[in-house]
């Protein structure tokens, strides 16, 4: 349990006052500075050049970045992981960053009431502010995630690089969020450093060899009296 806190929780509660910092910076600190002057402008022109085509392909990845999408691959990516590597360091720690930056952004929304974007709107909007977003946030953690195993797994230089295609999904499910109104392009920045940070607490913690983490010992059945 202590190694817990001190590899993951505490870090993780440090990351998510970061991201608040990072929120009230941007919403309210710099809202009215150069680049977010834009952002406006930004949504306006993608909601302006909106097509039959982007709105289908646009509407696949967003769903693509939806939480039960999420959490249904990362259950099943989970469990090949473990079926096929006969351990669990790879399969917990995809969990793990996952689960993680769920925390932070729920946490997040909460503290940071930001409105999402004064376009239409081509997906019903989740009680949530706009700030980040998690359709973005849970893809990086997942896929980028899932990559860095992938990669850490093979040793041919082409399917390392295959591997590592895996981050175009998050790319395009941030797009498909801009192109249907849902965020500032600034949310979708954010979510990639909340996927990115909480990938890389949970690769410190779970994929470093030199982290050991205690087992407990199994129960024998018996128990040795003590006598005042």
């Amino acid at each position: 349990m202590l190694q817990a806190l001190k590899r993951v929780i505490l870090p993780i509660a440090g990351w998510l006052l970061l991201m608040i910092g990072l929120g009230l910076l941007v919403t309210r600190v710099l809202a009215r500075d150069w680049p977010f002057t834009l952002e406006d402008s930004v949504n306006r022109d993608l909601a302006a050049g909106r097509t039959g085509d982007g709105n289908a392909i646009s509407g696949f990845f967003s769903l693509v970045g939806s939480t039960p999408i999420i959490i249904g691959v990362t259950v099943v990516a989970a469990l090949v992981l473990r079926w096929r590597l006969h351990r669990w360091r790879e399969p917990i720690f995809l969990c793990v960053a996952v689960a993680a930056q769920a925390v932070v952004f729920f946490f997040t929304t909460l503290a940071i009431d930001r409105a999402r974007p004064a376009v239409p709107k081509m997906d019903v909007s989740p009680p949530t502010s706009s700030f980040p977003s998690g359709h973005t946030s849970a893809a990086v953690a997942l896929y980028a995630g899932l990559a860095l195993v992938l990669a850490t797994l093979v040793r041919r230089s082409w399917l390392k690089a295959a591997a590592w295609l895996l981050i175009l999904v998050p790319v395009a499910v941030a797009i498909s969020r801009l192109y249907r109104g849902m965020h500032h392009p600034s949310d979708v920045t954010a979510s990639f450093l909340n996927g990115a940070a909480c990938i890389t607490i949970a690769a410190r913690a779970l994929l470093d060899r030199t982290v050991s983490w205690p087992r407990s010992k199994p129960f024998s059945g018996t128990r040795t009296a003590t006598y005042p």
